[in-house]
């Protein structure tokens, strides 16, 4: 049963990755068409963080309520009609309307998967699970192109990952009957534990350092991959098609480094996949840093930031029961989502800036300040769970 329920939430993965990653390609297409300036995507992309944002601060309530099937049940179909009408828009209004329930429905989704696996399955599924995003994350990108080379327009790429979305729907409302099942094995401690509010969970112990951890991690995460090529081109000299495929193995990087972070997560522990991780991405910074005449070094430091990357947001929400106890798990992985999101939304604008009015090469000197600053709050969070363990 509890592998059936398993394999459904992998291929929702999947799906949620594709839609999180067909905007990019299309929008340069999207833009000619609706004729609007380039810089409105980040309109685009604000509208889709503030949704998420806000469905993951609701999402502990929503699955206490309905329960954790029905809960993504809703978000996936919410998200396939999303994606729909999205294919069918000529207006950039109008789109932006529909990117509104999409974030909506990716943070309702990627919530409610985190929290479930978190709570039933072990450190290696949640690897896996991130995963399958990043398999979701490279096929939405292909899908897209395919689209567009085909001549069948970007409309036909975004109703491609449509109908990826409501097969998965079809299978996660087949096996609804399971999720039931599982969650009667959930002990009533935490079934009829509270629902926290936001002033609550914020003075539970250890919670500040684990929000500002996430919000660093996604920081470096979003940043190193938003602008990669920039750095490689503008400061480095590197030929602008090279500085693109080294930029895109970061996120092959992560995808591999999640499932090799699978295999051996049960046996290292959640504690010691971030800390590797956290010294990892170091090193690969320090590597891209580095003055020195040849850039091989920097471009395959892009790759090693990948590889410490993935293990970090896995083990870090599964540790979230270990942390703050099963009952308060749900309400808090619902804000360490909406603080990692706002990471991803306002850092790499921030960077853009600094590159802008400053200079690009401080780009590896930002990543590093951020990474620091994970380390020391998530080794922060070690030392309070720590204590409250003894007493």
């Amino acid at each position: 049963m509890y592998l059936l329920i398993l394999g459904v939430i992998y291929l929702i993965f999947i799906g949620l990755g594709a839609a999180d990653t067909q905007f990019g390609p299309a929008w340069p297409t999207i833009q000619m068409e609706m004729e609007v300036p380039l810089s409105y995507a980040g309109i685009v992309t604000m509208l889709v963080a503030g949704g998420t944002v806000t469905a993951t601060l609701l999402t502990a309530r929503l699955i206490k309520k309905f329960g954790a099937g029905k809960v993504t049940l809703c978000g996936v179909l919410v998200s396939a009609m999303a994606l729909l009408g999205i294919s069918f828009v000529s207006n950039f209004w109008m789109l932006c309307l529909l990117v509104i329930p999409l974030g909506f429905a990716g943070g309702t989704i990627d919530a409610t998967l985190n929290n479930h696996v978190a709570l039933h399955y072990s450190s290696r599924h949640m690897s896996w699970l991130h995963c399958f995003w990043g398999l979701g994350g490279v096929l939405g990108p292909i899908i897209m192109g395919q689209a567009l080379t085909s001549g069948a327009g970007w409309n036909s790429g975004y109703r491609m990952v449509f109908f990826m979305q409501i097969s998965f729907a079809i299978l996660l409302m087949l096996s609804l009957p399971l999720w039931k099942r599982q969650s009667m094995n959930v002990p009533a401690e935490i079934s009829e534990a509270p629902t926290l509010k936001l002033s609550e969970i914020i003075r539970v112990p250890g919670v500040k350092y684990v929000l500002l951890g996430f919000f660093a991690y996604c920081a470096v995460e979003s940043t190193t991959s938003l602008w990669a090529s920039t750095y490689l081109v503008r400061h480095r000299g590197v030929l602008p098609e090279t500085a693109a495929s080294y930029a895109s193995l970061i996120f092959i990087g992560i995808t591999v480094g999640r499932f090799l972070s699978g295999i051996i997560a049960n046996k290292v522990g959640d504690k010691n996949m971030v800390r590797g991780g956290i010294i990892l991405a170091l090193i690969g910074i320090i590597a891209v840093w580095l003055p020195i005449p040849s850039n091989v070094l920097a471009l395959n430091g892009l790759v090693v930031i990948g590889l410490g990357c993935a293990p970090i947001f896995p083990a870090l929400i599964h540790a979230t029961p270990f942390n703050f106890g099963k009952e308060k798990a749900p309400s808090i992985i619902g804000v360490q989502m909406a603080s990692a999101y706002i990471g991803i939304t306002f850092m790499p604008p921030l960077f853009g800036l600094i590159a802008e009015h400053v200079n690009i090469s401080l780009y590896p000197v930002f990543l590093f300040i951020l990474a620091v600053i994970m380390l020391v709050m998530l080794e922060g969070l070690n030392k309070v769970v720590a204590r409250n363990r003894v007493n």
